[in-house]
């Protein structure tokens, strides 16, 4: 559950928005994250790769409640990452053969078969990171890295969250991802829970 804009997503929940079509590996988990906008009502629709510990999502779209489409995590990287970069679409292995390829264009090339998928954008992106300065250059610490940097580059407006907001100049050049072009609004947050979202433990 790392990598969460709490305070964004508080945010969302104060001007209580609906209808909204949200794009994120998973929904969050029942009363955190994401997961506490569905339950407020306020998403119509999602792209993820995992919904596995959200029982209120599960019930939701068996109830035909809520429009669910799930991507290979891999895919749904990428699509972002494409968007971000301005490619409307490639191809990939993932899914040939499956119910993920009902619908999709099939492609064969040098022997073997391939799925086009669509890139991913978005209006507004919220993302998180460990650090960013007032241009909004931002660094992100370990698995926070694997989604915000791309969907930081797919989205209209950007808006970023960062537990520590610096001077320009502050950051080490060589440790900035996202670049502050990318950047519209960032803040800081001023709380976080930073739950795990499932414990597990070795004997």
């Amino acid at each position: 559950m790392c990598g969460i804009p709490e305070n964004l997503i508080d945010a969302v929940m104060r001007k209580g928005l609906k209808g909204l079509h949200t794009i994120s590996n998973n929904v969050g988990v029942d009363g955190y994250g994401t997961g506490k906008m569905l339950e407020a009502g306020m998403i119509a629709s999602h792209i993820g790769s995992y919904v596995g510990e959200n029982k209120l999502l599960e019930s939701l779209v068996l109830e035909g409640k809520l429009d669910l489409t799930l991507s290979p995590q891999g895919t749904l990287a990428e699509r972002i990452r494409a968007g971000g970069a301005g490619i409307p679409a490639f191809y990939t292995p993932t899914g040939v053969g499956t119910v993920v390829a009902e619908g999709k264009e099939v492609r064969e090339i040098k022997g073997r078969k391939y799925l086009m998928e669509t890139a991913l954008t978005a209006d507004f992106a919220l993302i998180k990171a460990w650090r960013g300065d007032r241009s909004g250059n931002l660094v992100y610490r370990k698995t926070a890295r694997n989604f915000n940097p791309m969907m930081a580059t797919a989205a209209r407006i950007t808006i970023a969250e960062v537990e520590e907001l610096v001077e320009p100049g502050t950051l080490d050049p060589d440790q900035i991802v996202t670049p502050g072009i990318f950047v519209k609004r960032i803040i800081q947050g001023d709380h976080y829970e930073k739950r795990i979202e499932r414990r597990t433990v070795q004997a």
